[in-house]
């Protein structure tokens, strides 16, 4: 597909731009980190002023209540957020990126009318409940069972490192509806209620001091056969939809943050004196390189999404170089910070300038860190692109523990 910029297109753009320019000065300034009720209150205040505006779901189809754009579009809209610092709006992420385009792709008629709706007005966040304690980075191993009464699932498990489980009204659920030994072939896509009596939200917190995960504990809760997304026993091929816009189309913002922060690297080098390190510039360049590959590499994941509804896999080889880039981008900034790199606040810098980055630049080094296991492991995505990609034999069990366990898996 063509991907250069036409008149239409550059419109866009430029309305865009103007737009952001009006709109986010009217944002107050954005709550503390940790205050999930407030950043829920301020990203679904911005994804509102989206869809007054608009712009929201630009990637959704126009009959499912988005803009329905071009994949160019897309990128532009894109661009133009981060170039602007427009809020991400990573309350309701799973809501916007995961679970409304699944929605698109195999709800029904009744249950996109119910929810897609609430999603672009920013009136309903979602969570995602797939990894499990016990269950890892093997998805298809997961516990959480849900049994048929009348019109009812009742489910009973526990789900872990569940995203804004706490400030949440929907959850995107996976359970096990087939046999205890069913693995992939029987497991079963939810849409579960989060005011639904039962469920216990236990907040978890982050060796880098953030609380958006949580563990949810289900005791018999009761779920309508109604809100099931696809068939019985089907929420594996459900849930690899789910998936790829998640390996996919869902990184591009991120892909611009991490060109952004190159750009913070290679300044601290030039502030610092490693610039004239002939390896330190090696590996900007490399780095840049590959953010470059991986820039391309989107687009033709948008290009295919466009085409046929779905990212296709480019977007399982995309999660697994964008995440060992961001480890080693973040590796590199911590080598040039030095013994500042022991701080979480910035530093005076010794050329009298503006102060070190450092708080940030630590920041995006733990989040860097958690890259490779968020939306599934780099062995599992290996395990993926071996396999699934390039035809090569299955992985043998693993010989100790005894169940064999691999898969996929999503935080």
């Amino acid at each position: 597909m063509d991907l250069t910029e036409t008149e239409d297109e550059h419109r866009f753009r430029t309305e865009l731009r103007s737009w952001l320019a009006e709109a986010l000065p009217t944002l107050p300034p954005p709550p503390a980190a940790t205050d999930w009720p407030a950043r829920r209150a301020y990203d679904t205040r911005w994804q509102r002023m989206l869809f007054d505006a608009g712009y929201a779901g630009v990637d959704w189809p126009a009959d499912s209540g988005g803009r329905g754009a071009s994949p160019v579009e897309q990128l532009v809209f894109k661009e133009e957020l981060e170039r602007a610092g427009a809020p991400f709006g990573w309350a309701n992420f799973v809501g916007t990126l995961h679970a409304g385009p699944t929605l698109i792709a195999e709800g029904t008629l009744e249950q996109r009318r119910r929810y897609l709706p609430a999603i672009l007005r920013g009136e309903e966040v979602w969570c995602q409940g797939f990894s499990e304690p016990d269950a890892g980075s093997d998805l298809a191993s997961l516990r959480t069972r849900a049994v048929r009464e009348g019109d009812d699932y009742v489910v009973t498990g526990s789900k872990v490192w569940t995203s804004h489980a706490e400030v949440a009204d929907q959850c995107e659920l996976l359970v096990r509806t087939g046999e205890p030994g069913s693995r992939h072939r029987g497991i079963t896509w939810l849409v579960l209620p989060m005011d639904a009596p039962g469920i216990e939200v236990r907040p978890l917190r982050t060796m880098a001091g953030s609380n958006e995960f949580a563990q949810l504990h289900l005791d018999d809760v009761r779920v309508p056969v109604a809100n099931r997304v696809g068939a019985e026993n089907d929420g594996w091929r459900v849930t690899m939809v789910t998936l790829g816009f998640e390996r996919g189309t869902a990184f591009v913002g991120d892909l611009l943050e991490a060109v952004r922060l190159l750009g913070r690297v290679a300044e601290l080098a030039r502030r610092t004196g490693a610039l004239d390190d002939l390896g330190v510039r090696r590996q900007l360049g490399h780095l840049r390189a590959e953010l470059d590959g991986l820039r391309a590499l989107t687009r033709r994941t948008v290009s295919q999404a466009a085409r046929t509804g779905l990212p296709g896999p480019g977007g399982t080889v995309f999660k697994l170089a964008y995440s060992e880039t961001r480890q080693r981008l973040g590796e590199l900034s911590l080598e040039l910070l030095g013994r500042a790199g022991l701080l979480t606040t910035d530093v005076e810098a010794a050329d009298g300038g503006r102060p070190l980055p450092v708080a940030d630049l630590v920041d995006d080094w733990f989040r860097g860190l958690s890259l490779t296991i968020a939306a599934g492991t780099s062995q599992v995505q290996r395990n993926i692109v071996g396999e699934r990609l390039l035809g090569l034999p299955k992985e043998p069990p693993v010989a100790t523990g005894g169940d064999g366990r691999r898969g996929w898996t999503s935080s």
